[in-house]
């Protein structure tokens, strides 16, 4: 019979999670794993099978948690399509500021993750890919209600518009990690949906 599990699998994978998350795959060696979970190697090993297989559900876990409140936000039918584009902007500036180690921005685990290892781990790659489609349909669709009642003025595809917005989104993390402050994360969110909006009459 085995053996039953003497601690939280969900409470260790989300340990993992933020180690990985503030380190990075590569740099999260399996010491760190253990210092952050409170368990031992076999422990990890019994239970997760390889390092590679927690990161892969630590990230698969962050998808879900941070993918379904932003969706959220851009379901949220009581307020404008803009409005809902606005939240959404403010959502990331303040997770910037909320998600910190020693004082510095850690950005985004799937923005670091596409950085570090989009191009040569497959099963990373296929988490991202699904996650990054299932935003560009919410921002996409948002864009479109925009478009259709009059609140976002541009024209262009309502693709190719929510690929510039998640890619901007992409950029304000990479700069808060090398330091940019709120005053400049909130520009970037303006100057953005200007992009979008009509240029007030003189």
């Amino acid at each position: 019979m085995a053996r039953p599990r003497t601690f939280d699998e969900e409470r260790a994978l989300d340990a993992a999670m933020h180690a990985f998350w503030a380190n990075g795959y590569e740099a999260t060696s399996t010491q760190d794993l253990c210092d952050a979970t409170g368990l031992g190697r076999s422990s990890i090993y019994n239970t997760f099978s390889s390092k590679h297989e927690l990161f892969t559900r630590a990230l698969a876990r962050y998808i879900d948690s941070m993918t379904s409140v932003q969706v959220e936000i851009l379901e949220d039918t009581e307020r404008s399509p803009m409005e809902r584009l606005r939240a959404l902007f403010a959502r990331v500036v303040d997770s910037e500021f909320e998600c910190r180690e020693d004082g510095h921005s850690i950005g985004c685990l799937t923005v670091n993750t596409t950085v570090e290892l989009a191009g040569r781990d497959p099963e990373a790659a296929e988490l991202l890919a699904r996650d990054l489609a299932v935003r560009l349909a919410a921002i996409g669709a948002v864009i479109r209600a925009g478009q259709s009642g009059g609140d976002i003025a541009s024209t262009r595809d309502a693709g190719d518009l929510a690929r510039f917005l998640n890619a901007v989104i992409g950029g304000m993390r990479i700069s808060a990690q090398g330091g940019a402050d709120r005053a400049a994360l909130t520009a970037i969110t303006e100057t953005a949906l200007d992009a979008l909006t009509p240029i007030p009459a003189p």
